[in-house]
């Protein structure tokens, strides 16, 4: 009987050195893998189909590599899912090296392929996703045992309008122990109403908030539990915005799940204290909210009309009081920025105090409405995607140099965590914390890059050869952003959610 082996793998990324990143214990779960892993059947027809599931930020050997050679008694698909355009030249090279091994069916999914044009690398053997998976992954997992992939897959329909009620099946034990503590990753809701014109997350998910039904997230989190999981991350964006978050909130408190969870909100959340205390009684341990500027002009140029700073300082109190850990995200080197505006930022924001903050470089993604704009005006000088990761300078800032920026970067994350260390009041988990923050910085390692311990198994020279014979370039050339098809524009037109409190989205 025939076989279906599928292996997912969300691909790594090339550093500096050209190595791959990897780290011994992760602190981030890829919550793609299982999504996609718990989409597939255990059976089409008579077929078995067997999945291997890799995350390549985690993966402390090259063992998986074996399931990228062809095999006469299976037929294998190769997806390489969530692939942000930093980890576009490494899905490629995994690609390239199973087109070599015989392996015949490839695809490409994720943020890059579904917003940016992949027309120059079609054609040559490698398949590439441009919608949600629940569209079009029954379709590929067809055409790979019917004997041949499509070139793209859905290219007129980026999103379902209506999510279907999938239960996330959790990661087996030795896939837990890859992590810094047993953690699964969960979308409950995606989408996100607002325009910010750097952010990627609307070109990926839509304006328009969708969401499963409650009782499939909940059993997505009876399964993890009973399988040893002990913390949640709901990775969706705005989880204040999902029209059902106390529904879902009640439901775990009710049931008792005992699961402490993170999640992510807009500012908007300082209008809603109440959501704030039932998110703690539901055992939120951190909430990460992009503040990104204190700057007003700045947000407003940005499309981050939602934001207002002096909101910042009572999101702090409220999660405070709740005992929820406050995650604050920053973003530096915006146009307007100099070195002094970003240290004023910075002293700004130790007066408001959040536990953690993050930060990162101004970026404009392969796929965004920024990205557009600073192509066409000419001020994109970086070529090489590995770079576009929110950790470099891929344009030309018009006062701050590359290494100035990079050093501002490391520098908030030294000094601002030097702070939060010196004024106290931390728990044992918040010194963590902070402790590590400041020692990745000072190393020059992002603390945001994923996890712990770096390790480096393969690089990039490892793999040049084949994408240079499979797609006869040595980088990617810089992608034009996909346009939206009539049925996305419509979808996108019709932004809805409830909330307790109006959003001002428009305001001055």
């Amino acid at each position: 009987m025939t076989q279906l082996r599928v292996v997912l793998i969300k691909p790594s990324k090339y550093g500096i050195d050209g190595s791959v990143e990897r780290f011994k214990k992760g602190y981030l779960p890829n919550a793609t893998l299982y999504h996609i892993a718990s989409l597939t059947p255990e059976r089409i027809g008579n077929v078995k189909v067997v999945v291997h599931i890799v995350d390549e930020y985690v993966w402390t050997d090259l063992s998986y590599l074996q399931w990228l050679h062809h095999d006469s008694n299976v037929i294998t698909l190769l997806a390489l899912v969530g692939v942000q355009s930093h980890q576009f030249h490494r899905a490629l090279d995994l690609a390239a090296y199973a087109r070599h091994n015989g392996i015949l069916h490839c695809i490409i999914g994720g943020p890059h392929p579904m917003t940016c044009d992949t027309t120059s690398l079609q054609g040559r053997g490698v398949s590439f996703a441009l919608a949600e998976a629940e569209l079009i992954w029954y379709q590929i997992l067809e055409d790979a045992l019917a004997g041949e992939l499509r070139p793209v897959y859905g290219a007129d329909h980026r999103w379902a309008e209506q999510l279907p009620n999938v239960v996330i099946n959790p990661p087996k034990p030795e896939e837990l122990a890859r992590y810094r503590a047993p953690l699964l990753g969960l979308y409950p809701v995606r989408g996100c109403p607002y325009q910010c014109n750097y952010c990627s997350v609307i070109k990926i998910s839509g304006r328009q908030v969708r969401s499963p039904s409650i009782e499939s997230t909940l059993e997505s989190l009876r399964r993890a539990k009973r399988a040893g999981v002990k913390l949640i991350m709901y990775v969706s964006d705005n989880f204040n915005k999902f029209p059902e978050v106390r529904e879902l909130l009640h439901a775990m408190i009710d049931e008792r799940l005992n699961l402490q969870f993170f999640c992510q909100c807009d500012t908007q959340v300082a209008s809603d204290p109440e959501l704030i205390e039932l998110l703690a009684r539901a055992r939120c341990y951190e909430m990460f909210v992009g503040v990104e500027s204190f700057n007003r002009k700045t947000l407003k140029e940005a499309g981050k009309y939602h934001n207002h700073p002096r909101q910042y300082a009572d999101i702090i109190q409220l999660c405070n009081v709740a005992g929820i850990r406050p995650h604050f995200s920053n973003i530096i080197g915006f146009p307007g920025d100099d070195e002094e505006d970003i240290q004023h930022h910075l002293e700004i924001l130790k007066t408001v105090h959040p536990k953690v903050a993050s930060f990162f470089i101004l970026t404009p993604i392969p796929g965004t409405e920024q990205y557009d704009t600073y192509r066409k005006a000419g001020w994109i000088t970086e070529l090489n995607l590995d770079r576009f990761d929110a950790t470099c300078l891929t344009w030309q800032h018009p006062h701050l140099t590359a290494k100035q920026l990079e050093d501002l970067l490391y520098h908030c994350y030294v000094k601002y965590h030097a702070y939060v260390l010196r004024a106290g009041g931390l728990s044992d988990d918040d010194r963590g914390i902070a402790l590590f923050n400041r020692y990745a910085a000072a190393s020059r390692m992002h603390p945001m890059a994923g996890g712990i311990d770096p390790l480096r198994l393969d690089t990039l020279i490892d793999y040049a050869a084949l994408r240079r014979s499979v797609y006869d370039i040595d980088l990617a050339p810089l992608p034009d952003n996909l346009v939206l098809s009539g049925y996305d524009e419509s979808l996108n037109r019709r932004v809805r959610w409830k909330a307790k409190f109006p959003v001002d989205i428009v305001s001055t």
